[in-house]
């Protein structure tokens, strides 16, 4: 492929690598895979999931996205929490956003940039149901880092929500979201003291009734 042969030499020093270190290592990740943890995190390339908790391949499911938004009109995102709760049996779902984060920089903004636009609509819905607490803030960097603390906990929210969680807990299985953010600055991850594991962390509003005998069952 014109332009990226230096990538394929390197995945070829890489495989190497990790052969000599493990004999088996690829023979056991060939098998089926069973994470325990669904990572809800930034595209942003500087926040790689399974380095900066370090976890081997396989350790962990992965979803990323501008900003670890999640809504549940994203049928990719949907579907990956329903793979991996109902059928991976994840425990725990850690929705993960970064400082410093341009997705939600750029929705603090008013610039128009194209299809993105649509998807900053999420997190300006969260500056909205904040806007007080962040008009307040007079340095635009801790405005900003307020910002994607509140972003991260209303995403975290937002999973719980989900009728694919509230099922899960439903019918007795163990599923616990966390909300985390992590510093470029340090390589460190800060907890925000959130772990949603039953229709109790949930608004009434939000609470929804298990399935009647009509609908799906598992």
């Amino acid at each position: 492929m014109a332009g990226l042969d230096h990538l394929l030499e390197r995945n070829r020093r890489w495989a190497e690598r990790v052969r000599i270190a493990n004999a088996d290592f690829f023979n056991n990740l060939s098998r089926e895979q069973h994470p325990n943890y669904l990572w809800i995190g930034c595209s942003d390339a500087r926040v790689p999931a399974n380095e900066i908790v370090d976890l081997e391949p396989g350790e962990l499911f992965v979803h990323r996205n501008i900003a670890n938004v999640i809504v549940h009109s994203d049928m990719n995102g949907m579907s990956v929490l329903q793979y991996a709760i109902e059928v991976l049996g994840v425990q725990h779902v850690i929705v993960c956003g970064h400082y410093g984060c341009g997705g939600v920089q750029a929705a603090m903004g008013h610039a128009q940039l194209g299809l993105i636009d649509n998807w900053l609509r999420h997190i300006k819905d969260v500056y909205l149901a904040h806007g007080a607490e962040l008009d307040a803030i007079a340095d635009e960097t801790q405005r900003l880092n307020r910002f994607c603390e509140l972003n991260t906990l209303a995403q975290a929210a937002n999973v719980a929500r989900t009728p694919i969680v509230q099922n899960a807990w439903a019918r007795g299985q163990s599923v616990q979201v966390h909300a985390w953010l992590y510093c470029l600055s340090d390589g460190l991850i800060r907890d925000l003291d959130v772990s949603l594991s039953g229709e109790a962390h949930l608004a009434a509003i939000h609470r929804m009734a298990a399935p009647t005998s009509g609908g799906r069952e598992r």
